[in-house]
């Protein structure tokens, strides 16, 4: 274990990216597969439901037609995911509450990376039940925590610093996403970027880069290698980049309307004044009605994103209403249900509801689009996938992951310049909302680090800027006098100050020694003092070579005070926090 720790950065990190790659590929699998079950349990075997699959876990559906057996048990089957869940969560580890993602970058940024063992495991049974039970909920958030968990234990393990501890729960994120979305150099950058809204943990990408290839490389030889929405082919026309840059606009005005709507339920929900194990299920009871007219907004969806991208939204269940009513709805009513099925306690990730969102809004653009300008838009598919993609690069701020996810996703390079359009712009119109309320700006904000930033919050602070106290003595004072002064302040030294002029200081080894002085010869460097337009940072210094706790401030010999070691401390202390203050 010592030699673990001993060993230089890529060595080191090179072995803990492939044991955190190893648990991803295997906690991805163990997630995937108890989604699977469940989903079979409730929504086949109790609602005799049948749902369609993405391109990446079966046939292409063509021919899907949706149906169930069971039309009014929807509500009560979720109700009973959201029991169960919301027991298991808040008796065991309330961590695990809500989307991983966010639980995990808290987790990096104020806890040290520390996340309790038990966490990934609680966090996979209950997501796998909220899941499959139809709640409006991701498989990527829960991941990332399963993986993030597991990182973190394998840095206790080999008893690492805190620091090693910090970079294995954003490796462990990345791996996360990137081994159960099937990509890995998406997953790989979101990891360096999902900490933050307008920077990277630029510590991590390596790590990050073998964790999710081998997390990759395990998952994909379970459940295959094809993309979730298979191949898509199409043609790069730069007349198009405009009508991208609208749908990228819209799509980050709906992005804040999406994080709004999130917190305002979630919040809502922390004040209700019930226990804690009855909100999942007053949320899943919510999302369970509005699945009556909406039963796409179940599970994880990307079923029916699949069927968007094919053109195939007549397999959408309309219950008498117009198509069209209903596809406008569509995003409106997943931001809805996602908001009480996460919000209220239940478990499992955003990442997949805002790729539903985005697809949905795509493809009412596309339809608008195509009945405008047939000839330049002759397939609804590139709308849809860009839109998604627009969407959530702009409510969780990670546009560089989201752009590369683009290939990974579809296979399609052609795609990339209209994915960086759009996304520009959603990113622009959402500014800094974002979907993960644990991100932080940029890395001078987060107190992971902290003592980074440390020396320019000093160089940014002057003597001017602390409070300074009248200490002073003069030569007449009485060397008893002198010494009990010290003895109540604690310091080792005090300024001799005569008619308002600094003369120098005297400390209690001289004054021991020699006694008062009698004249102004004084041994060399007995004047330090500082200038009020000295920095803290020179103050500190000072105090260190000195070996004293206050130094004496002139001003043009005149004396204004002394400065003492615990108000720099405290002024810095209190600097510090508006300096990390999220905004």
């Amino acid at each position: 274990m010592n030699k673990l720790r001993d060993m230089e950065y890529f060595e080191k990190w090179l072995i803990l990216g492939i044991l955190i790659g190893i648990a991803a590929g295997i906690g991805a699998t163990i997630f995937y597969f108890a989604i699977k079950f469940s989903e079979s349990f409730f929504l086949g075997n109790i609602l005799g439901m049948s749902i369609p699959l993405p391109a990446g876990e079966a046939v292409v559906q063509t021919n899907y037609t949706f149906s169930v057996a069971n039309y009014l048990l929807i509500p009560i089957v979720l109700i009973i995911g959201g029991a169960i869940s919301g027991f298991l969560v808040y008796k065991f580890a309330p961590e695990a509450e809500g989307h991983g993602t966010d639980a995990a970058i808290n987790a990096f940024h104020n806890k040290d990376g520390k996340i309790r063992p038990r966490v990934p495991l609680i966090k996979t049974i209950a997501s796998a039940i909220t899941i499959g039970s139809g709640g409006s909920a991701g498989r990527e958030g829960p991941t990332a925590q399963i993986a993030a968990g597991i990182g973190s234990y394998l840095v206790d393990f080999f008893r690492l610093s805190d620091e090693d501890r910090r970079t294995a729960v954003v490796v462990g994120i990345g791996s996360g996403i990137g081994t159960i979305f099937k990509a890995p150099i998406g997953g790989a950058i979101f990891a360096i970027e999902v900490p933050y809204k307008r920077d990277f943990e630029t510590r991590a990408i390596f790590p990050a880069i073998v964790a999710s290839a081998v997390g990759y490389s395990i998952f994909g030889s379970i459940v295959g290698f094809t993309p979730i929405f298979g191949y898509l082919t199409t043609t790069f026309d730069p007349l198009r980049l405009p009508f991208y840059a609208i749908l990228g606009l819209i799509a980050g005005l709906l992005a804040i309307f999406y994080i709004w709507f999130f917190y305002k339920v979630h919040d809502g929900f922390k004040k209700l004044k019930i226990s804690n194990y009855y909100k999942p299920i007053l949320g899943a009871a919510v999302a369970g009605v509005i699945a009556l007219l909406f039963p796409e907004i179940m599970s994880v969806g990307y079923g029916w994103v699949q069927l968007l991208i094919n053109n195939n939204a007549l397999a959408i269940p309309t219950f008498g209403l117009p198509i069209l009513l209903i596809l406008v709805m569509l995003p409106i009513a997943k931001i809805i249900a996602t908001s009480f099925t996460i919000g209220s306690g239940g478990s499992g990730g955003v990442y997949a509801p805002g790729i539903f969102v985005g697809a949905s809004l795509g493809f009412v653009y596309a339809i608008l689009l195509h009945s405008l300008l047939p000839v330049l838009f002759p397939s609804v598919a590139p709308l849809v996938i860009v839109g998604m993609l627009a969407f959530f690069g702009a409510a969780g701020k990670v546009p560089i992951s989201v752009l590369l996810m683009v290939i990974e996703m579809t296979g399609s390079l052609q795609l990339l310049p209209a994915a960086m359009i759009a996304v520009a712009f959603s990113y622009l119109a959402s500014g800094s909302k974002t979907i993960y309320k644990s991100q932080v700006m940029s890395r001078e904000f987060s107190p992971a680090h902290l003592s980074e930033y440390k020396k320019p919050i000093m160089l940014s602070m002057d003597v001017s800027s602390i409070p300074l106290r009248d200490v002073s003595i003069n030569r007449k004072t009485s060397q008893k006098k002198v010494l009990a002064l010290m003895r109540s302040l604690n310091v080792s030294s005090l300024p001799i100050v005569e008619k308002g002029i600094y003369l120098g200081s005297i400390t209690a080894s001289e004054l021991a020694k020699n006694g008062m002085p009698n004249s102004n010869l004084w041994v060399d460097g007995s004047r330090k003092s500082l200038d009020p337009s000295d920095s803290i940072a020179k103050a500190l210094n000072f105090m260190a070579k000195t070996n004293s706790l206050t130094l004496p401030v002139e001003k043009d010999g005149r004396y204004l005070g002394n400065i003492f070691l615990n108000d720099i401390m405290k002024a810095y202390d209190l600097r510090a926090k508006v300096f990390t203050k999220d905004i």
